[in-house]
């Protein structure tokens, strides 16, 4: 019994893989449609590379054809309390002509084999309630918690800190 491999390849990305970041980010803000959020105030090359180069950012690309379809954008978050870690999936994104195909599953299953090797002890993800797509793969790959999230903005609407 063979299988095929899938019409699509998942690549970590590096420091000479930022215009596959940038692409990226194209890819999130038309299947998140916010497209300013995510090319309105792109970050320079110099930015992506220093973030890409960094030891606490996973950039997971999905690739067909060479063109992005997808991506995770994590963060490794150092623990205090041990000598542990936990990643965080910031944003998880399948362009809409191409979800259903298993991408953002490839893509979980790229970021806990990093995890693993980095020796995480869990990698978290938010949903927003209306999402149910997004709630159903989680659901199907992890245990859910109910937890609130709070924005505290850095400075009030005066401006003061």
């Amino acid at each position: 019994m063979s299988f095929a491999s899938p019409p699509y390849s998942i690549r970590w990305l590096t420091v000479e893989d930022w215009p596959l970041m940038a692409a990226m980010m194209t890819t999130f803000g038309a299947a998140f449609e916010d497209q300013a959020t995510y090319t309105a105030a792109r970050p320079s090359q110099t930015y992506l590379q220093r973030l890409l180069a960094s030891d606490y950012f996973i950039a997971l690309a999905a690739l067909k054809q060479g063109s992005v379809v997808g991506g995770i954008a994590a963060y490794e978050l150092q623990k205090f309390e041990q000598e542990r870690s936990e990643i965080y999936i910031y944003d998880l994104a399948v362009a809409a002509a191409h979800r259903r195909e298993g991408i953002a599953t490839a893509l979980i299953q790229k970021l806990k084999t990093i995890a693993a090797a980095r020796a995480a002890s869990v990698i978290y993800v938010q949903a927003d309630r209306e999402d149910a797509p997004a709630i159903a793969l989680y659901t199907k790959l992890g245990v859910r918690e109910d937890v609130l999230h709070f924005d505290i903005a850095v400075a009030d609407d005066d401006g003061a800190v």
